[in-house]
This record gives structure tokens, sequence and C-alpha cells, in this order.
């Protein structure tokens, strides 16, 4: 495959800036402090631009990208999120719809929308989750203590 010509990789680039960029400077701004996030997200961008080649050949550019970025924001805050936990953050504090979430992180909706399920199971406590498959159980009478307790009805007039 020929290799595409710098000005169509340099467009390209920026276009892929100019998407992503929002995103992840709110995204390390939510977990780091300023001054912090924003070279966090300089060097994501200067990592991407001198390897642009390689990210465009990946599957999922997003992706590759994203990995980076969580990986670097989680060593500048000391500790690595969950999936379940970025995608809470992207939804719930960063108000990302589902289909900017799945951009961001080069996943599908599907995925992004199992993985906010799965938060929001998780903070359901177990003793007030509904389910409607399981039905609170009566004792069962047995047929023949029923017709000895139930009164007898006189049809007729004597």
């Amino acid at each position: 495959m020929k290799p595409a010509p710098p000005a169509v990789l340099t467009n390209a680039f920026y276009a892929f800036y100019d998407l992503h960029r929002p995103a992840y400077h709110a995204y390390a701004t939510a977990r780091l402090t300023p001054e912090e996030a924003q070279i966090a997200v300089s060097h994501l961008f200067d990592l991407v631009a001198s390897n642009w080649t390689k990210v465009v050949s990946e599957r999922h550019p997003s992706a590759w990208a994203w990995e980076q970025h969580t990986r670097a924001v989680a060593r500048r805050s000391g500790r690595a999120l969950t999936d379940i936990e970025d995608a809470t953050l992207l939804h719930d504090k960063l108000l990302l719809s589902i289909d900017q979430i799945a951009t961001v992180t080069g996943t599908e909706p599907a995925t992004v929308s199992t993985l906010l399920a799965a938060a929001r199971r998780a903070l359901t406590p177990t003793h007030t989750r509904s389910h409607p498959w399981i039905f609170p159980t009566r004792p069962v009478v047995p047929a023949e203590a029923r017709r000895r307790t139930v009164p007898l009805h006189r049809t007729a007039m004597a």
C-alpha cells in the first residue's frame, strides 16, 4: 500500500486532534490538576503525531490513543480506572453521550452501554434491586386443608 501524502496525513491528524482533544482534556482535568492535565494532553498528542502513520494503520486509532491517554493519566494520578469507571466518568460527570464516548474511546456504542449498565447495577443496593422474574413466595395450602377451612354455604332455603 502506497503511503498517503504528508498533506493528507497532516489534515487527518488535525481532524483527529480537533475531534478528540476536548474530551481528552476534560477527562484529564477531571482526574488531575489543570496544569498536569494540560501536560498529559500535550504529551499524548505529541506521541500521536510522532506515531501518526502507525496510529492510522491501527484498526481503531481512537482506541490506541485512548489507551495511551488513560495510561498516562493513571501514571500521573497514581490510580488507573477500570473501563466501567472511565465510562461512568465520561457519561455522568463530563456529560458525553454514548456515541461520543464510543468515538473518543474507540469502542462500540453497545460496549459503552454495557459498561454504563454494569455501573448502574453496581451502584444499586442488592436489597432494593427488583427482579421481575422472582416472585415472592406465599405458603401454599394443600387443597384438602383449604376445603376444611372454607365455611359451607347453604345454597337452598330450608
